[in-house]
């Protein structure tokens, strides 16, 4: 079917040179010689290639500004109710939540980054975390959603834009959007509580 219509734009093209009557592309002719220019001009980029430049981003707000991690380190979030504290441990841990009968760490990254620190509320969500080899909650003020960030894109020249140390960070985005180096973060020793008291 598709060979007789490039047949019939060719006889049609012919009859046009050869009596030099008025010649019109169909609408679908038209729109697919406008694909094709715009797919050269626009360099396709493969679907391979945008995944490897993008990343899906939860983000959260975190003392007044909002804050991005690689899903890939998120295992779920859930809202912070029946907070154990624990003694004798850093003032970053706020104490232990069970989740399922799973007992789950929870620490304040605000306390860890020493940023402004702002009260618990019920909006309070916990963002669980984990590698292989580390699982932890970190304490959000608020969810704000799930972004793809392209990695190419982010800033990584951080000036007085936020007290992190910079290498717990990957970058930022428009917003700004501040995105945590997860995996930096659950690799920290600091994290790590032994049960030593000073």
């Amino acid at each position: 079917m598709k060979e007789d219509k490039k047949w019939q734009t060719i006889y049609r093209k012919l009859e046009y040179c050869s009596h030099g009557g008025d010649f019109t592309l169909t609408e679908e002719e038209k729109k697919s010689i406008l694909i094709k220019r715009a797919k050269a001009l626009a360099g396709e980029i493969s679907t391979e290639e945008v995944m490897e430049q993008t990343v899906q981003v939860v983000e959260f707000m975190l003392a007044s500004e909002k804050y991005g991690i690689e899903a890939i380190y998120i295992r779920e979030i859930f809202p912070l109710k029946e907070l154990t504290h624990i003694p004798c441990t850093p003032p970053f841990v706020l104490g232990v939540i069970n989740v399922r009968q799973q007992i789950v760490s929870v620490i304040d990254l605000k306390k860890f980054f020493n940023l402004p620190e702002k009260g618990i509320s019920d909006l309070n969500k916990v963002i669980i975390m984990k590698t292989d080899e580390m699982e932890v909650g970190i304490l959000a003020d608020s969810i704000t959603g799930i972004s793809c960030i392209n990695l190419k894109r982010l800033q990584t020249e951080l000036p007085g834009l936020t007290d992190i140390g910079t290498e717990y960070l990957k970058g930022i985005g428009e917003g700004p959007l501040i995105i945590l180096d997860g995996g930096k973060i659950l690799s920290d020793k600091k994290l790590i509580v032994y049960g030593e008291v000073e």
